[in-house]
């Protein structure tokens, strides 16, 4: 396997140049973990952009985006170093419509590929096979069945992915590291904004006039399916908002 340096990556004092794309050919769960080590040990304090390109470059097609379509952050800012990256949505069918707004956005103006997966059931189906409300009842299997596997499935076709998140979001990201390898899902996880705190998105949104969900003028911190999102209080967590009435912050895309 060929060793991932500064040298052989284009990179000057973590200014990359215009790397070629990898081999699209898949690599090793092995190799995957050796580049994810690699690439957490270079890029540590890397601006989120050098993250960004080390990712593109790294794993050329066998590389996607993820977002939520809280805002259009990450997937803006792959736009801007790898043009056409795929953007998976995951369209679980329990979406406010102001997030589909973003996600359409996003579609029609970014030099992106929006990717929306579905759940293998529909919203109906689920109801069928599960009773209604299972949100309301058992939300750890709603999550698996709208998110976790959706994203599962979708994962299939890359090596890779990025993700929007922030340690400043809540305890359990305080550690969020900016590239690792998920041992789970055999692949390597990069989170390019990892460092940033909401002051930085809110610039970058600011400069680049990123789409962004009108639900957060509404009091909204955090924004998931709108079954389990709430508005927060003042001085609350953001995500305090998501699965209020249970002890869950995460969907489980993330741990």
């Amino acid at each position: 396997m060929t060793v991932v340096t500064a040298a052989n990556l284009g990179l000057v004092s973590l200014g990359f140049g215009s790397a070629a794309p990898a081999d699209p050919a898949r690599r090793t769960p092995a190799e995957l973990a050796d580049l994810a080590a690699e690439g957490a040990a270079l890029l540590k304090d890397a601006p989120a952009e050098d993250i960004a390109r080390w990712a593109a470059s790294t794993f050329g097609e066998r590389f996607c985006v993820t977002s939520s379509m809280a805002d259009a952050v990450v997937a803006h800012l792959f736009s801007r170093v790898a043009p056409g990256v795929d953007v998976v949505f995951l369209d679980t069918g329990l979406h406010f419509p102001e997030t589909l707004r973003v996600r359409d956005l996003v579609a029609r103006t970014m030099n992106v590929n929006v990717r929306s997966i579905r759940p293998r059931m529909t919203v109906g189906q689920q109801d069928g096979e599960f009773g209604p409300r299972l949100f309301a009842r058992s939300p750890d299997e709603c999550c698996f069945l709208r998110k976790v596997e959706p994203l599962e499935r979708a994962l299939s076709d890359y090596d890779s992915w990025a993700t929007g998140l922030r340690r400043d979001e809540s305890p359990t990201r305080a550690n969020t590291p900016v590239v690792a390898f998920d041992a789970k899902k055999g692949k390597v996880k990069v989170n390019p904004i990892a460092a940033w705190t909401q002051a930085d998105v809110d610039r970058y949104i600011a400069r680049w006039n990123v789409p962004v969900n009108e639900l957060f003028k509404k009091g909204y911190g955090s924004i998931g399916c709108w079954p389990c999102t709430r508005r927060t209080k003042a001085g609350e967590d953001p995500r305090a908002g998501r699965w209020a009435m249970f002890e869950k912050t995460e969907c489980g895309l993330h741990v």
